[in-house]
């Protein structure tokens, strides 16, 4: 396997080229093997012990769509990309779904259950004192933030335009999508596609801060 499968040009070149797209072209759609690609990227989202506290709902639906422009702040990239993602954590991460992520090792490295006794433990114990000082959903909600990274990240290396979106009502979204009752609550959303040719802000520069001001070495 190459080591470095993509130049460091087309790395920065593809980081530089991405944008959180404001028109999307709804006239355009991404390919299966394309969205096959995020979707198995998404799957392979780095986590803390590996624990994936997190769900993504793939909002394909029209009529689910329509429903989102008003409880998004007005914003109509939800009906206009091509594939929405609303991601979510787990609310509260319950014993059992570290139960069933040892199961799951068990089972795809054909280890004996009881040879991650250990690990089971630092896991349930880890889960226990998040819990009992408060930070059990903002450990999972940091989790799901790495997933947003990566997700649009994998986009635009696939030259796919993305928006993240917090200008939404996550309680709505629950309510409205059925999260909520699945033992999931949103966090954002992540509209994906193509841009628009009439979209102001596709050839505005990128504005960052100098490398030397944010970076710092010790």
């Amino acid at each position: 396997m190459d080591t470095k499968p993509v130049s460091n040009e087309t790395l920065i070149r593809q980081l530089q080229w991405r944008y959180a797209v404001k028109q999307f072209d709804p006239t355009r759609k991404i390919s299966q093997a394309d969205w096959n690609a995020i979707e198995q990227a998404l799957v392979l989202t780095p986590s803390s012990f590996g624990i994936q506290p997190w769900k993504f709902f793939v909002i394909e639906n029209p009529e689910l769509r329509a429903k989102l422009p008003p409880i998004s702040w007005g914003q109509t990239q939800p009906v206009e990309a091509s594939h929405l993602v609303v991601l979510a954590q787990r609310k509260d991460l319950p014993p059992e779904d570290i139960e069933r992520y040892v199961d799951r090792i068990a089972q795809v490295r054909g280890v004996a259950r009881e040879s991650l006794d250990g690990f089971r433990t630092v896991l349930l114990n880890s889960r226990q004192s998040a819990a009992d000082n408060g930070t059990l959903n903002v450990w999972n909600s940091r989790q799901v933030y790495i997933a947003v990274g990566n997700l649009l990240t994998t986009a635009a290396m696939l030259g796919i335009d993305s928006c993240p979106m917090e200008g939404i009502e996550p309680e709505r979204y629950d309510e409205v999508l059925g999260i909520g009752a699945k033992g999931y609550t949103t966090l954002c959303v992540v509209a994906l596609g193509f841009r628009a040719a009439t979209d102001k802000y596709a050839e505005l520069p990128k504005v960052r801060h100098p490398r030397e001001e944010v970076i710092e070495h010790l």
